[in-house]
């Protein structure tokens, strides 16, 4: 199963959220070839990184809007991670369903974007 985002995901996730959230960091081993590991790093400031979001992280993330009022829900169902963010007494806001649930936070993180939530 997937545990952080990949390279890409993580270049546009930096754009969306503040870089602080990020629990792990891509760190630059190969300059020449750009080539980038995962992980936790003691090279982060010495080599170039980008930040990458662990599971935890992104969930840690869509929970901090508007908690009062939005809460989200993980679940598997028939082979298929969805993730819903739904309003206290109206329903789902929106939802998403992917292979993997740090695929699920991602997209969810995308359609809230789109929706000026972030």
């Amino acid at each position: 199963m997937k545990s952080y985002t990949d390279l890409e995901q993580s270049k546009i996730l930096a754009e969306l959220l503040p870089l602080e959230s990020a629990d792990m960091h891509y760190v630059m081993v190969d300059t020449e070839n750009k080539t980038y590991s995962a992980g936790l790093s003691n090279y982060i400031g010495i080599l170039p990184s980008l930040p990458c979001w662990s599971l935890a992280a992104l969930l840690k993330c869509i929970g901090k809007i508007k908690p009062q009022v939005y809460t989200p829900i993980l679940f598997l169902s028939e082979g298929k991670w969805i993730l819903q963010f739904v309003e206290y007494g109206h329903g789902n806001v929106c939802e998403v369903s992917c292979n993997n649930p740090v695929d699920a936070c991602y997209e969810m993180i995308l359609k809230l974007s789109e929706l000026k939530m972030l």
